[in-house]
């Protein structure tokens, strides 16, 4: 009887004595394969998922005390109360943007958070620690100022298995028309990066600043920051088995969302590509033999 679903579940990795937290989650389902020889072994797969899907499944309509001028970190953590989430697993920034009073409409509490950052131009996830972490515009904007950890195949930074480069068209948006509840589309877009990639459109309703204004500063920073495209270091894959490898371990075990790294290879023909980027996606696969962990970047 203890084994039930939506128990919680922790997933830890331990290196020199600092135990680091993988994923923290709740149980969904336990499917056992039992083979037909007695003498074979039986497994268990556990399947689990974070608390965003906690938060998709609590539908709320009112949210108590979401009044006009609350601050998006505000609305979070009252969005946060209304579905009796614990106040130690959060880790809410301030934020920047005045938010409208809630639209009171049907919505999960996953959607109306969502609607809150999209709002701020910030950025909802949850933690290795199973916390929800809400950070304002500022914080995923300024991080990439900070020191990066160089990853390098010529011996100048922590080695790494395998880059993924690419060049293509799926980060550029050179037209955005953002809109607020009882507002207008406010919309900016970029002539010469029509011209030269054809129109890449982007739109978003229903967002709850105050102000057409803000509105039509976020449609700027949108394309202002997606006008132009070039060479990118996609994802990197980290072999935490090879040898004599601590600081790539611990990059793998200490890299969160929008901690910068700086990525180069060399090329046919002694050619270098260097890109300093924001971490956008961790993902680790480990198995009795293997450790493989796999940064994504923007």
């Amino acid at each position: 009887p203890l084994l039930t679903p939506m128990k919680k579940v922790q997933i830890t990795a331990t290196y020199s004595s600092v135990t680091y937290p993988i994923f923290s989650g709740f149980i969904t389902s336990y499917v056992n394969t039992q083979p037909s020889d007695a003498t074979e072994v039986a497994y268990t797969t556990i399947t689990a998922v974070d608390a965003f899907r906690l938060g998709n499944l609590a539908q709320i309509s009112t949210v108590a005390g979401a009044t006009a001028g609350d601050l998006s970190g505000t609305r979070i953590n009252q969005i946060l109360d209304q579905i009796g989430w614990p106040a130690t697993m959060r880790d809410v920034d301030a934020g920047l943007t005045t938010m409208q009073a809630d639209p009171g409409t049907a919505r999960t509490s996953l959607q109306a958070m969502q609607t809150v950052t999209d709002s701020e131009y910030g950025a909802l996830y949850i933690d290795p620690s199973g916390s929800f972490t809400f950070q304002d515009r500022a914080l995923t904007v300024s991080s990439i100022g900070a020191t990066p950890t160089v990853f390098a195949d010529n011996g100048t930074g922590i080695k790494y298995a395998n880059a993924t480069w690419i060049l293509n068209d799926s980060l550029v948006f050179n037209s955005a028309t953002v809109s607020r509840v009882g507002g207008s589309p406010q919309t900016s877009t970029n002539a010469a990066s029509i011209a030269k990639y054809f129109l890449h459109s982007y739109n978003l309703q229903d967002l709850l600043m105050q102000t057409d204004a803000v509105a039509l500063d976020y449609a700027r920073a949108y394309v202002a920051s997606r006008a132009e495209t070039s060479v990118r270091c996609d994802a990197i894959e980290l072999d935490l088995y090879t040898d004599n490898y601590n600081l790539g371990i611990l990059a793998a075990l200490e890299l969160d969302f929008f901690d910068p790294v700086t990525i180069t290879t060399n090329q046919p023909g002694s050619s270098t590509l260097t890109k300093t980027l924001q971490v956008f996606g961790v993902a680790h696969s480990v198995t009795p033999n293997k450790w493989r962990t796999t940064f994504t970047t923007l």
